[in-house]
């Protein structure tokens, strides 16, 4: 391993950079949540636009290249087929995608903008008619469409052009060669900083709330040594689901995240205010698809910022620090679709799964604080996001055991999340191998909980958030020209397609002259 290390230039890297971190934030801990804090102010005030601007264009791209010529290009041969069957390819990366974020903000987001509204006043019909178009767009079209972007250069250079399945082989078409050069090894340090910190985020997420559900369960002292536990028991577990590797421990926790969220949910459909939830459903997207522009461009040059930078800037920042682990974690389940399938099922599916996951938790909580009364859910919510789901089942028959089964979810997208980030920057390290050692895999595990606990200890979830934003911004520039680098590679190849067609299209091309003549 140490001569693996040696020898390569990117995990050399990438693990000092990292390992100087851990130490860093161990010892001074303070010092680093005023500069993760400091960063995230220079970035918001300056750049603010230009996280709203590129995931803007991101959403534009993806939409786009659905109706244009390159739909059926296949990410593969033209003989390629999927290896997942559709619904085990969907759970999939909804469990990497959104996971733990779900979990973790159903009932609480909506909840947080009825109490602080972007604008107007607040707890009033108009906030909760706000709270969730908010949640909707925080959580819809615009993150899914970074990891199409993502995810679609991936898996058309790694499997169209048979490149290695890194971040710098998307640049191909603009960098030629020099991908396996400095610039290259460059832009693949850069993703695999990016990827540490959103994993990291998320998996800080999560050990809040399992610290929070065992805290209102059983009385477990909710403190940083609890988190502490917690953060190294699930990387045990998710330890030996990588090893395992992707065809069994990734698919089947996956497949078994989907089912439990569905019952969960389900049961919540039911039990509570069903009619209510359809109308919260039907109401919040129209409003969302009316006004998407307006909210995806929304800062204000002469007033104050904050409350985006709490909540949009972070969540673009998110998704972008983690689009290099989830982008090519889904191009790896992609191979053998076409780009037109590729994008409907990444960027559509699950931002309408997402809608309902919402309007059944988000909507049932808004109801019975606005509609009935129970003020004491907002306040509780809000003064602790992590124990919110908890105190919301409470309103609820059997809610210990619905408050059990949340817990068993957020473990189990916990395991999945981390998993799959394990798998893919073991790849991003290895020189894009799609079989990387266990020792590797073990090795980003640990340090992945490292980095977690150390962003815990410097402030909770404030500093969770800055570090997120922080990292992301180099990548979103990457993520820009990336853009173009796909674009042009699709121009290529559409060109060498016409000049040199299959022999399917050649026969449907000598039939289609016969019948002119």
């Amino acid at each position: 391993m140490r001569e693996f290390i040696q020898k390569n230039t990117v995990l050399s890297i990438s693990l000092t950079i990292i390992l100087l971190f851990v130490i860093f934030g161990a010892f001074f801990n303070e010092l680093l949540e005023l500069w993760v804090n400091y960063f995230l102010d220079t970035t918001v005030e300056y750049f603010g636009w230009f996280y709203l601007t590129a995931t803007l264009v991101f959403l534009f791209m993806a939409i786009l290249l659905i109706f244009s010529r390159y739909g059926k290009i296949r990410l593969g041969k033209d003989t390629d087929r999927p290896v997942y069957s559709r619904m085990s390819w969907i759970a999939m990366l909804f469990s990497a995608g959104m996971g733990i974020g779900l979990v973790f903000w159903g009932v609480a987001e909506p909840l947080f903008h009825y109490m602080t509204p972007p604008f107007g006043d607040a707890a009033t019909a108009d906030a909760a008619n706000t709270a969730m178009t908010y949640t909707y767009f925080h959580w819809g079209l615009h993150p899914w469409a970074i990891y199409t972007i993502i995810g679609l250069s991936l898996a058309f250079f790694q499997y169209r052009k048979n490149l290695p399945g890194l971040i710098s082989s998307t640049f191909y078409p603009l960098i030629g060669d020099r991908i396996y050069g400095p610039i290259g090894k460059g832009i693949d340090v850069l993703a695999i900083f990016a990827t540490v910190f959103g994993i990291a985020t998320s998996l800080g997420l999560g050990t809040l709330q399992i610290a929070g559900g065992l805290s209102y369960l059983f009385d477990v002292p909710n403190v940083v040594s609890t988190q502490i536990i917690i953060i190294a028991a699930v990387t045990v577990l998710f330890a030996g689901s990588a090893v395992i590797g992707i065809n069994k421990g990734m698919k089947i926790l996956s497949n078994f995240n989907i089912l439990l969220a569905l019952g969960l949910m389900l049961l919540l459909l039911f039990l509570g205010p069903t009619s209510q939830i359809f109308k919260v459903f039907t109401s919040t997207s129209g409003s969302y698809l009316d006004d998407v522009l307006y909210m995806s461009l929304r800062i204000r040059p002469f007033g104050d910022n904050s409350w985006i930078a709490g909540w949009t800037l972070f969540y673009w920042a998110w998704w972008i620090a983690w689009a290099p682990f989830v982008g090519s974690f889904i191009a790896k389940v992609s191979k053998g679709r076409t780009i037109k399938e590729f994008i409907l099922g990444v960027l559509f599916i699950p931002t309408v799964g997402t809608f309902v996951w919402f309007s059944v938790f988000g909507g049932t909580s808004l109801h019975l604080v606005h509609n009935m009364g129970n003020t004491a859910l907002a306040e509780a919510a809000t003064a602790d996001v992590a124990e919110a789901l908890f105190v919301f089942f409470q309103y609820f028959p059997f809610s210990t055991a619905l408050s059990v089964i949340a817990v068993i979810l957020v473990v189990s997208f916990f395991v999945t999340s981390a998993d799959s980030s394990t798998f893919v920057l073991s790849v991003f390290s290895s020189n894009g191998n799609l079989n990387p050692t266990r020792k590797l895999k073990l090795t980003w595990g640990c340090l992945l909980s490292l980095v977690s606990i150390v962003l815990l200890l410097s402030g909770s979830l404030e500093t969770l958030q800055s570090a997120s934003i922080a990292a992301a911004f180099p990548f979103t520039i990457i993520m820009s020209v990336m853009c173009y680098s796909l674009l042009k590679g699709l121009i290529l190849e559409h060109g060498k397609i016409q000049n040199h067609p299959t022999p399917k299209e050649s026969n449907i091309q000598e039939n289609k002259h016969k019948e002119v003549m």
